[in-house]
């Protein structure tokens, strides 16, 4: 069955990087639009950024050119680079894969049907 499992949070002062990563299992990563998401306490989710399954990336604003989203396929692993580190961007990052597969057409979270167990990111300032 399809399993997604995220690692790589932790904690971290303003200012510096972390890099998470998202093991899918059950199917090839490869096939699906993939997307991180993020939940802080008294928040919605909101989608952060996603990647087609022709490579091409979308970023909320607040992160465009402090986070990359990328995916190998051969390890079935999507990737989120997360530099210059806010503590307004602390929270529980989930990965997701897209219900309609190939093409990232939705960034809501309910275009998304498989989700990972969430990893903690804490920003300090």
């Amino acid at each position: 069955q399809v399993q997604l499992v995220e690692s790589g949070g932790g904690s971290v002062q303003a200012g510096g990087s972390l890099r998470l990563s998202c093991a899918a299992s059950g199917y090839s990563l490869s096939t699906y639009c993939m997307g991180w998401f993020r939940q802080a306490p008294g928040k919605e989710r909101e989608g952060v950024a996603r990647i087609g399954g022709d490579g091409r990336t979308t970023y909320i604003d607040s992160v465009k050119g402090r986070f990359t989203i990328s995916r190998d396929n051969a390890k079935n692993t999507v990737y989120l680079q997360m530099n210059s580190l806010k503590p307004e961007d602390s929270g529980v990052y989930y990965c997701a894969r897209a219900r309609r597969g190939f093409w990232c057409v939705d960034g809501q979270a309910t275009a998304f049907d498989y989700w990972g167990q969430g990893t903690q990111v804490t920003v300090s300032s």
